[in-house]
């Protein structure tokens, strides 16, 4: 379970309302997950309507990755190398990050927004490899709708249980992590299945 410290982060930042819930996720100190389910426990308590919830946090989780982009973009790997650490961001995670990005190209700024361990470090190689900026922010908001939407509303249905989104949550980042996995492998077969048509 999460920390104590971090509930009190939340309940600092809920004061604040859709504000707080845009800079919990620009941040990146608390889960996305969490930031998300307090945010739908507020919107069951009628202190934040879900329009506004869902707003704050498509453009916050949408800027928090911006942010990773531009770093990747003028500071590239020794930048990540030195100060990653600093920004939570571990080695591990980069190079599986870049793997996937070289391996399934711009279209994974998409799909691996919901796989663990590639999905808070995939803006990085993005930028890195100069990935077209208008590109990056049109996949990049749009995987943020449904993940933001998802936790908004188990936190809604969760009420005063949000604290247990930890638990549940895996319930449903494991098979959104699948369906997206199986999802990059279907597009990557069908562009294969093209290019060997078009050469016969």
């Amino acid at each position: 379970m999460a920390h104590e410290w971090i509930f009190e982060l939340l309940q600092t930042l809920s004061e604040w309302g859709y504000l707080g819930i845009a800079l919990g996720l620009m941040v990146e100190v608390i889960p996305s997950e969490l930031v998300l389910s307090y945010g739908g426990f507020l919107v069951s308590e009628n202190k934040l309507h879900f329009v506004g919830a869902l707003l704050a946090g498509v453009i916050g989780g949408t800027l928090a990755q911006l942010f990773l982009y531009w770093l990747g973009l003028y500071g590239g790997r020794p930048f990540f190398n030195k100060w990653g650490k600093f920004l939570l961001i571990s080695e591990k995670h980069l190079d599986a990050s870049e793997e996937w990005f070289t391996k399934y190209g711009t279209f994974v700024i998409f799909s691996a927004r919901f796989i663990p361990v590639v999905r808070h470090a995939i803006s990085i190689p993005a930028g890195i490899g100069k990935m077209k900026f208008s590109l990056f922010l049109l996949y990049t908001f749009a995987a943020m709708i449904p993940w933001t939407v998802l936790f908004l509303l188990i936190g809604m249905e969760l009420g005063d249980h949000w604290k247990q989104i930890e638990i549940i949550g895996s319930q449903y980042i494991k098979p959104i992590a699948f369906f997206a996995g199986t999802g990059i492998a279907l597009y990557f077969a069908v562009q294969a299945w093209k290019a060997r048509k078009k050469k016969n």
